[in-house]
């Protein structure tokens, strides 16, 4: 009988290919400066016909102030990421990170001018209130999502409010919006299906 050999699977290209990017963004930020970064992967409010506003509307997710933030956003990412891609597949993924980075870009600038985000928190949060929902069958709401959403955009909430800190609780509270409306959406079954 001959032995199965182990081999490293590339299963999740959409998150995969996302931390690595993360990473070598955070490499240039790290080891080039901020002015990099500052450019193509923070988000702030800039003039419309600046094509690069548009970069960095997406490209803010990306990019992670340091290896801390950088660590603490994969660490979820590529722990939760695999599970939806298998669920929902590559494409849905991209779709939950795009309308994540670019309604965090438009919502920031509307609400704090003045402020500037980066990171892929926004993106976490909607992995973490969308997996909640790999188990929802409609006319149901888990009681997995009411906590989570209890305690992960509650704890936004009240740190918007009382803390002071250079966290976008704005962000999270987007992100987490994003994935608990993409949830719902793709778990409702039309009307007259069981």
């Amino acid at each position: 009988m001959e032995k199965k050999r182990l081999r490293v699977v590339f299963n999740a290209p959409v998150v995969l290919i996302f931390a690595f990017i993360c990473l070598i963004v955070t490499v240039l930020w790290t080891s080039r400066g901020s002015m990099i970064g500052m450019k193509y992967f923070m988000t702030y409010k800039s003039s419309t016909s600046d094509p690069l506003t548009y970069v960095r509307a997406i490209g803010h997710v990306f990019g992670h102030s340091g290896w801390e933030h950088l660590i603490g956003n994969m660490s979820f990412i590529l722990l939760l990421g695999p599970i939806l891609e298998e669920k929902y597949e590559s494409d849905t993924l991209v779709f939950v990170i795009l309308l994540t980075a670019v309604a965090t870009s438009v919502i920031n600038a509307l609400v704090f001018p003045g402020v500037a985000v980066m990171g892929a928190s926004g993106v976490v949060f909607a992995f973490i209130l969308l997996t909640s929902f790999t188990e929802f069958h409609d006319g149901e709401i888990p009681l997995t999502f009411i906590l989570i959403a209890l305690i992960y955009i509650g704890r936004e909430v009240y740190n918007g409010i009382a803390v002071t800190d250079n966290v976008s609780q704005l962000g999270h509270i987007i992100g987490g919006s994003v994935g608990a409306l993409i949830g719902y959406f793709l778990n409702k079954k039309p009307a007259g299906q069981k």
